[in-house]
């Protein structure tokens, strides 16, 4: 199906190939089943989405669902929305709305992206009048004057950096394991630690800020895999207003903190001194932001570790959402661990993915054949990502970033994400470039652009 083909997971069905080619088959039937629907959010702001499906009187109509609710998942996770205004055939508007009732993945979508960030389940309004488009967006960050502190919060490490003026006079990275954690003061420990080190090497602290897998509204965590294992009673009393608390530990110091994803893309930004951006971390899951063509983030969630990626039905799962073919499986530490059996590269059962990472890392670097697999897989996997990626995203540049990227692979796979956009999607080559940081940005840029976050009053 695919001109380039993922050396290592050959029954890879990219969702960008698969949409177009269903797209064009329904058309081809001269009757094409237009669907269209529309994501609004509680503040107002509403994003439209459209698709054509076969009539329900051609044999593969089957397959009609299907499509709907894997563009539906796309678009929930990517721009976010809790009421879904559907102008679709009847029978796919009650079989979505029996998704998100009844399936575990439609259930985890609605209690995770409805109730979790909108405080309300998703919601399935059958119309014919979809409400108009309407755009949220904000300037972010830039901010680099005073002693500020930077963070960073990911599933394996936490970054810090102490910055005076822009300058950066002290960094340090630890590992930690925040995922299963079930008592969130591991969480706050961890944090205060590092703001301390920081601290620690500035005259004073004029201004915090960070980055974290997640999802945050006005410094509230409403969301995230960092905090996967506390209880919900827990998460309510000491980690929804955890980072409100951190600040007026810190003497009430302006203090934000957003989705690790946006700093990715506003570190992109002020690096390249470009906008249009989409930045996707390769980390222990995948973490991606967006820069507006007007330099601006929007209101969207931007979590393409759940926007399904692979439409083969028996591709690899998420262990949190219980789904298939999602980011998180493609971009990821996860996706190096996954496929180190079919390059023949061996590890003990129990070795860690970091771990693991780090065995194909230095095979690559000594020129191992399998390593370089892996990484052309992952490079294929990304080139057909991007391309899903750039019909919801108005794309210029991607940055390419996290441990996964780090050496000789990084550049592995950039090249094969370039080959696949140059032989399937050339009007996308010509308009997108790829880019990978340089080692200062690698080690300082995340850090940087977090820290500039808040303004510091006059």
């Amino acid at each position: 199906m695919t001109g380039v083909t993922a050396k290592l997971d050959p029954l890879f069905r990219p969702a960008a190939l698969v949409r177009r080619a269903f797209e064009q088959r329904a058309r081809q039937t001269g009757h094409p089943v237009r669907v269209r629907f529309a994501l609004e959010q509680s503040h107002g702001a509403v994003s439209q989405f459209a698709t054509d499906l076969l009539p329900e009187t051609d044999p593969a109509a089957g397959a009609n669902f299907m499509m709907l609710e894997r563009l539906v998942k796309l678009a929930l996770w990517a721009h976010g929305g809790f009421r879904i205004h559907l102008d679709a055939p009847a029978l796919l508007v009650e079989q979505l709305r029996a998704h998100f009732r009844n399936s575990v993945t439609g259930r985890f979508d609605s209690d995770i992206v409805g109730r979790g960030v909108y405080d309300h389940p998703i919601e399935i309004v059958a119309t014919h009048e979809l409400p108009p488009e309407r755009s949220a967006t904000t300037a972010l960050g830039r901010h680099l004057d005073g002693c500020r502190i930077g963070f960073d919060l990911g599933g394996s490490d936490r970054k810090v950096a102490a910055i005076i003026d822009g300058r950066v006079v002290f960094s340090e990275e630890v590992e930690w394991d925040p995922y299963y954690q079930p008592d969130p003061q591991y969480h706050w420990d961890g944090i205060m630690d590092s703001l301390r080190k920081a601290a620690a090497h500035l005259p004073r602290v004029d201004a915090i800020g960070g980055s974290a897998a997640g999802v945050y509204v006005n410094n509230r965590v409403r969301g995230g895999s960092l905090f996967r294992g506390v209880a919900q009673d827990l998460f309510d009393a000491h980690v929804r207003n955890m980072f409100l608390d951190l600040r007026k530990a810190w003497n009430d110091v302006p203090l934000e903190v957003v989705n690790d994803g946006e700093v990715t893309a506003l570190a992109g930004s002020m690096s390249l001194g470009e906008n249009a951006i989409l930045g996707i971390a390769l980390g222990t899951s995948t973490a991606a932001g967006y820069v507006t063509p007007e330099g601006n983030i929007t209101s969207w969630l931007n979590e393409l570790a759940f926007v399904p990626i692979d439409y083969n039905p028996d591709a690899a799962v998420d262990e949190w959402s219980g789904d298939y073919g999602v980011g998180s499986q493609y971009f990821s530490q996860q996706a190096v661990g996954r496929l180190m059996p079919a390059a023949g590269i061996d590890a003990p059962a129990d070795l860690g993915l970091p771990e693991r990472l780090k065995i194909v890392q230095a095979l690559r670097a000594k020129g191992d054949s399998r390593a370089r697999q892996i990484y052309d897989t992952i490079g294929t996997y990304l080139g057909y990502g991007v391309a899903q990626f750039a019909s919801f995203y108005d794309l210029r540049h991607v940055l390419v970033l996290g441990r996964v990227t780090s050496g000789e692979g990084g550049d592995d796979i950039v090249r094969g994400a370039r080959q696949v956009l140059e032989v399937e999607f050339p009007e996308l080559a010509a308009r997108i470039a790829f880019h990978v940081p340089n080692e200062h940005d690698k080690r300082h840029g995340q850090a940087i652009a977090a820290a500039s976050l808040p303004s510091i009053a006059s």
